[in-house]
């Protein structure tokens, strides 16, 4: 199961109540984007709301791909954001904070963790395998190892 499976919108309740109606709790389901990311349903949003929704969408759904918003491109992109708030020193904890801080979304700490652990994991492979097949990749793939793991 991917990470972005595991992020979810904060104050769910709240934002059903809002928008009376319901959405899943899972923020990259297709129904929570249809449902929040429309303007009928942004209107509707209190300002602080309707404000982290459209940074949000600004960071991790502008893409030109034919099947915006279900391509992948906004997991790709949280996923990055997830590896730059690890590599700039947060730990999962503060992860969590930030991420609810940014855009109202939480995920459990737990699930960070195995999310980077997971990374730093791929990344030990990666880099096994660049310095076999000598792709010169090797350094840039410890590089972001131990940005990873400080």
């Amino acid at each position: 199961m991917a990470i972005t499976d595991k992020i979810y919108v904060k104050n769910h309740r709240q934002l059903a109540s809002q928008l009376d109606t319901s959405f899943p709790k899972s923020a990259f389901a297709g129904a929570t984007l249809d449902m929040l990311f429309t303007g009928d349903s942004l209107a509707k949003l209190d300002t602080t709301t309707r404000d982290r929704v459209l940074d949000f969408s600004e960071d991790f759904l502008d893409c030109s791909c034919e099947s915006h918003p279900y391509c992948g491109c906004a997991e790709r992109k949280f996923i990055d954001y997830l590896l730059e708030l690890r590599a700039q020193g947060f730990g999962p904890d503060a992860i969590v904070d930030v991420m609810g801080d940014d855009y109202m979304l939480y995920a459990y700490s737990g699930d960070i963790l195995s999310f980077l652990d997971q990374s730093v994991r791929t990344l030990e492979a990666a880099e096994a395998l660049a310095d076999i097949e000598d792709t010169g990749r090797s350094e840039a793939i410890r590089t972001a190892k131990r940005d990873l793991t400080g």
